[in-house]
């Protein structure tokens, strides 16, 4: 993993009352119990001794994150996020070819035993997801989706679900992408083994919405290094060619 990022460098905006931050992939949002790595909850701590998370993103997920100063904020988005009046924008690149716009997946989701998500249309909690198309190549799709609940995996057990799991979400029936696959001439360098385009699960917290305090907060996160190399390689040489785009 890559050199962890100061807190400071992550930071897209701040007032009084928040602290909207980049979150880099690779770092858990609290403190896992069976791993003492640096997380965001301790980065924050350090930058304002009263800080709290108002949500989590997965270790692996980039993007905004939102992150209050003081208990009289937090309890105000606890209340935001409870009521669903918080709008949330992610980017997900799936495999396969998709024409969407505003495709409602409306599936119960649960969690196993073993801390993943599973649709469970019998006992499962009810779970919503809009999905749209950005952007179509010819192998993957750059998606935008925005959950209207908040389930553990929500948008990746979802997107799985119809047969367009996210690029490189082993978990959930992603494969690897790999740029031999798409460049005829491609070649590694001697003794090397190729490395996917993408090595980590291709979701990112594009944007993050909402009213507090008489203020209008609306934050977009730039894509990462690795999420925004791997859509210039797929621009490059994974050109729109086909005719017929399946929906879901």
């Amino acid at each position: 993993m890559s050199k962890t990022p100061r807190f400071t460098e992550c930071i897209l905006f701040e007032d009084e009352n928040f602290v909207f931050i980049n979150k880099p992939s690779g770092i858990s949002s609290l403190e896992d119990r069976n791993n003492k790595e640096t997380n965001i909850l301790q980065m924050a701590k350090r930058y304002c001794v009263d800080a709290q998370l108002c949500h989590r993103l997965d270790k692996e997920t980039s993007g905004v994150m939102l992150i209050a100063k003081h208990n009289e904020a937090f309890k105000a988005m606890a209340d935001k996020f409870e009521n669903r009046n918080v709008h949330k924008v992610y980017h997900a690149i799936c495999a396969g070819q998709l024409h969407v716009n505003n495709k409602a997946i409306v599936l119960p989701l649960s969690i196993t035993a073993k801390g993943l998500a599973k649709v469970d249309i019998k006992n499962g909690k009810k779970a919503t997801t809009l999905v749209s198309t950005i952007e179509n190549f010819s192998s993957f799709t750059l998606l935008s989706c925005i959950p209207e609940t908040g389930r553990l995996h929500q948008i990746r057990i979802h997107l799985a679900s119809q047969n367009f799991p996210i690029v490189s979400d082993i978990t959930y029936g992603g494969q690897y992408p790999y740029l031999s696959k798409l460049k005829r001439d491609f070649k590694t360098a001697k003794w090397e083994n190729e490395q996917p385009m993408m090595q980590r699960v291709a979701l990112h917290a594009h944007s993050l919405s909402f009213d507090a305090f008489e203020k209008k907060y609306s934050i977009t996160a730039p894509y990462p290094k690795d999420f925004d190399v791997f859509l210039k390689l797929l621009a490059k040489y994974d050109k729109e060619t086909a005719f017929y785009s399946p929906t879901i």
